[in-house]
């Protein structure tokens, strides 16, 4: 399931577009923080569902160029597509994790150096998702919009709350 394919078809529920509008409302909700993605795929993907029959071309050409609507066919699929990123339980696949699996082949030093930088740039993340969701409460965002980022800032608490607790273990040689 691509989740670029829900947030399109999501954004042209609200109404007709062309790529830089849905490039717009994506950008508004912060997108790029929360899902993967590209905005470069966002006219490749409106042609491609233009294709498909879930969008139509309503003025101009194609290539994202043109002003696009969602089909009956794209409402059904957006609604099927998000039903199952709902129900869904689906693994977070973080590079970090790849990297923790062979923290042993580091040296001490390396990884702690590494282990108090991560933990700088989830500080600085933590910290940064807290000034976006002001922003988006003293600009009147949707409840769910900051929902949404206060899950992301949540997670990366969550990883930086771990990183604190392994810190005193890799000082101790109690890990790797």
């Amino acid at each position: 399931m691509s989740s670029t394919r829900i947030l399109i078809l999501g954004v042209l529920l609200n109404g007709p577009m062309n790529g830089y509008g849905v490039r717009r409302k994506l950008e508004a909700m912060n997108a790029d923080v929360w899902a993967t993605i590209a905005y470069g795929s966002i006219y490749h993907g409106l042609g491609k569902m233009a294709d498909e029959g879930l969008l139509e071309i309503v003025e101009g050409g194609k290539g994202g160029k043109g002003v696009y609507a969602i089909t009956e066919a794209g409402r059904e699929e957006f609604h099927r597509l998000l039903l199952k990123a709902w129900h869904e339980v689906k693994p977070i696949i973080d590079p970090f994790q790849v990297a923790l699996t062979f923290m042993d082949k580091l040296e001490k030093q390396q990884l702690l150096s590494a282990l108090h930088g991560r933990m700088a740039q989830l500080r600085m993340g933590v910290e940064t998702m807290g000034h976006i969701v002001d922003l988006k409460r003293h600009h009147d965002a949707p409840d769910h919009i900051r929902e949404n980022l206060l899950l992301t800032r949540a997670m990366l608490q969550a990883q930086l709350d771990w990183l604190e607790n392994a810190l005193p273990r890799v000082e101790a040689d109690e890990l790797p």
